[in-house]
């Protein structure tokens, strides 16, 4: 249901929620059903507690931004899942994990 429009919109959401934890958002890519964030966060941010306001945050002002979305989400009141992946970036080189998010097909 995500259109290049509607991922440009979410990054820009994100970024701006990143930044109220003191995290920055270092690369973000999407496809239609789902997006990829890699974000660089302080140790005392609960990862828990960014995801929430990643998807609380942006499933309320998308509904704004963008009113078409509002019919997907009307089932449950909500843009997003319950769940979520979170991974650690250890030990794979930066550079790896930022060239996959890359290449997602993201939508026109």
């Amino acid at each position: 249901m995500f259109t290049g429009a509607h991922l440009n919109s979410l990054e820009l959401l994100f970024d701006r929620v990143c930044r109220d934890f003191e995290a920055e958002l270092q690369e973000f890519n999407g496809e239609t059903d789902h997006v990829h964030l890699l974000v660089n966060f302080p140790p005392k941010v609960a990862v828990s507690k960014l995801v929430n306001s990643l998807k609380g945050v942006s499933s309320r002002r998308m509904k704004l931004l963008h009113p078409e979305l509002v019919q997907p989400a009307y089932r449950n009141n909500s843009l997003w899942s319950p769940s979520y992946f979170a991974g650690s970036v250890g030990g794979a080189p930066l550079s790896m994990v930022k060239q996959y998010i890359e290449q997602q097909s993201r939508p026109d």
